[in-house]
């Protein structure tokens, strides 16, 4: 069975996170997807540990199901060599620096005219244009600027970013979302166009809750903890041996806790009738559930919640994520082969296709692993190759990955 972008090219000019990301999706969903690289060191990602057989961990994950193709695009040669790349290409997903590509040569505008079905995904801090736009922008900024970490951690605390590079790892999949959707659209226009993604706004597209309140209201949100904006009890809930998530706010799932917890007090209680009642007395109503799941453990009160169709869950670290048995079933985690490193475990893929898969090919390449392969491909003589890698143009992996 073929996998949903099988047939779709897509080529790479990525380092850390956000195009990586968005590209991989691509490739998951069977896009044939060429890491264009700088020969010098490639990916800085690849310099980053922990290292196995002398190879970046994290690069082997981000990067599978790809190929990579080692050329410099501050020589004529390899500008060139990368614009007879781009002219059968459907997909071209960067994230420098706004300008750095269209100085180098290869703007939308500069490739829209060599190949005008040309699909072009610019990802950036700050996005293509505005004030800020030449500034540079990492995820930390974007989780500043975006609002996030005014909204992260507890009350009164110091300011906290999400444990993830959130506004990266979205603006990839926002850079993903855009490129399949330009597709579509050039199946009805027959032209490409231009995707401008930005961190900063990913980062943004998440205030739901506190864009309702303030537009609403005038109100500014702050840090919660673990608790919601307007509704409880959704929050963390101290055990007897750590913690559990619980989030009772139905009329249904409130008397479930209740019952779970021999709570009947509370839910006799007419302050605490609906949820949002519930929230405005949080500091009283937490602590009341407390006083009974920390004589329980985690296990025991999830047990209980779980017997009543309260959702709830424990806290787990990610040693017990990587070893859940419910992944395990569903066969998220798959092992993708390397030349040197061996089998890299793998985080699978969020989406499960019915009729066509997602693609479990090998881990991330070999910096210019497939050079010579693709410059073939495009119609590269032997002699402009040998030329290519004698010059520095374009280098090539002495062991390639099938």
């Amino acid at each position: 069975m073929t996998s949903p972008l099988s047939g779709v090219r897509v080529v790479e000019v990525g380092a850390f996170m956000a195009a990586p990301f968005a590209t991989m999706q691509l490739a998951d969903l069977g896009a044939t997807v060429i890491k264009v690289e700088n020969p010098s060191g490639g990916d800085q990602v690849r310099a980053i540990g922990p290292f196995t057989a002398g190879h970046s961990s994290p690069f082997a994950r981000l990067n599978r199901n790809k190929r990579s193709i080692a050329l410099d695009l501050k020589s004529e040669r390899g500008v060139a060599a990368f614009r007879r790349l781009v002219q059968g290409a459907d997909v071209l997903v960067e994230n420098l620096r706004p300008g750095a590509m269209r100085a180098l040569g290869l703007g939308f505008d500069d490739l829209n005219r060599l190949n005008p079905g040309l699909v072009y995904v610019s990802a950036s801090g700050w996005g293509q244009d505005g004030p800020l736009a030449n500034l540079p922008g990492l995820d930390i900024m974007a989780q500043a600027r975006g609002g996030l970490m005014s909204v992260t951690g507890m009350p009164d605390g110091d300011p906290v970013k999400v444990g993830v590079p959130i506004a990266d790892l979205v603006c990839g999949l926002y850079g993903a979302l855009g490129a399949v959707s330009a597709l579509h659209a050039r199946e009805l226009t027959g032209q490409g166009q231009h995707v401008d993604v930005s961190l900063l706004e990913s980062a943004v597209s998440f205030a739901i809750w506190e864009a309702g309140k303030y537009f609403a209201t005038g109100e500014v949100g702050g840090p919660l903890g673990s608790a919601h904006q307007s509704t409880a009890p959704y929050q963390a809930i101290r055990t007897s041996d750590g913690w559990c998530t619980v989030g009772a706010v139905t009329p249904k799932t409130w008397r479930g806790l209740c019952a779970a917890l021999g709570l009947s007090d509370l839910l006799g209680d007419e302050r605490y009738a609906d949820a949002h009642d519930r929230h405005s007395l949080r500091h009283e109503l937490i602590p009341a559930i407390e006083r009974v799941t920390g004589t329980r453990t985690t296990a025991e009160v999830v047990a209980a919640l779980e017997a009543e169709g309260v959702p709830c869950a424990p806290i787990s670290d990610y040693a017990q994520v990587f070893n859940d048995e419910h992944l395990n079933q569903r066969r998220f985690f798959w092992d993708a082969e390397h030349p040197e490193m061996g089998a890299v475990r793998q985080l699978g893929s969020a989406m499960s296709f019915s009729a066509t898969p997602t693609r479990r090919g090998p881990a991330g390449p070999l910096l210019g692993a497939d050079t010579v392969a693709v410059l073939r491909e495009c119609g590269h003589t032997e002699q402009e190759i040998d030329r290519l890698l004698a010059e520095g143009a374009a280098a090539q992996s002495p062991t390639p990955l099938e």
